[in-house]
């Protein structure tokens, strides 16, 4: 892993290509049943649902909580790839060096890294910090952050809980609507139909989009965890000094199966030098 790297982050294939089969599937399945999709078509259902909706989400959850929340819709937009074969090669790369210089030698490579939790946990190493206090530390870190994405996913969860009952509030009015003019009985049946269009409109947010979000958070926070454990046990093992070897050996347990072949440092050795 460069210095320099940012992690740059890609398309999401799969939450692409969920969502047009999820709404392909949808739509594909009523116009084979000669659905018109004009029937689908609801400005008033769909301020209703998601004016609603939001409404509802804004008095359960705090307002910067939501706008924290709805903030994140790019990340299920976007992936970011998956890096722990690098972090693996940088980490036994500075076990190398620790061994053969002494620990302190790897500030001023650590404080340029641009990975936050990496600089963070090794710079606590590099300032003589115990081992038990980085561990305290790290984990502390990692446990707010992952707190913060299940409050995050939480509001989409409430979101997605919300939207089908504003749906059902939606026909509701547009049937208060048609049965209070059954003059003309040739626009009752569409007037049924079209108030309809807000339960669809509220069950396919909250099935399509909310929730599926909300699980997606929660997948993604779960990666990074494994990641950022990965790291704090690099690091520590750096501090312990562990034969790069074995660090090696140790976090290639956080590889999924199938990954590709480990890099081989050539700095790596079985025994420490001397500092």
């Amino acid at each position: 892993m460069e210095k320099g790297s940012s992690r740059k982050r890609k398309l999401d294939l799969g939450t692409l290509l969920g969502l047009l089969l999820a709404a392909g599937g949808i739509l594909g399945g009523y116009l084979l049943e000669h659905g018109k999709p004009q029937g689908l078509i609801g400005e008033s259902a769909a301020i209703i649902v998601l004016g609603g909706c939001l409404g509802a989400t804004l008095v359960a959850n705090p307002l910067d909580q939501v706008r924290r929340s709805f903030g994140r819709m790019k990340d299920l937009l976007l992936e970011t790839p998956d890096d722990k074969a690098e972090l693996i090669d940088t980490l036994v790369g500075f076990s190398t060096r620790a061994r053969k210089f002494g620990i302190v030698s790897l500030e001023q490579e650590a404080s340029e890294l641009q990975d936050p939790f990496l600089r963070k946990s090794l710079m606590l190493a590099v300032d003589g910090m115990d081992l038990q206090e980085i561990r305290g530390a790290m984990q502390l870190a990692m446990d707010v952050e992952e707190s913060r994405s299940e409050a995050d996913a939480k509001v989409y969860e409430a979101a997605g809980g919300f939207a089908p009952t504003i749906g059902i509030i939606g026909a509701v009015l547009g049937l208060i609507i048609v049965m209070g003019d059954l003059k003309d009985m040739g626009k009752v049946g569409t007037g049924i139909a079209a108030a309809f269009v807000a339960t669809i409109y509220g069950v396919g947010t909250a099935n399509i989009l909310f929730l599926p979000a909300a699980h997606k958070i929660k997948f993604k926070a779960g990666l990074e965890r494994e990641r950022q454990e990965l790291i704090l046990e690099g690091v520590c093992g750096i501090v312990e000094g562990m034969n790069p070897k074995m660090i090696r050996t140790k976090l290639e347990a956080y590889c999924p199966p199938g990954a590709p072949a480990k890099k081989t440092a050539p700095a790596e050795e079985s025994q420490p030098s001397a500092a």
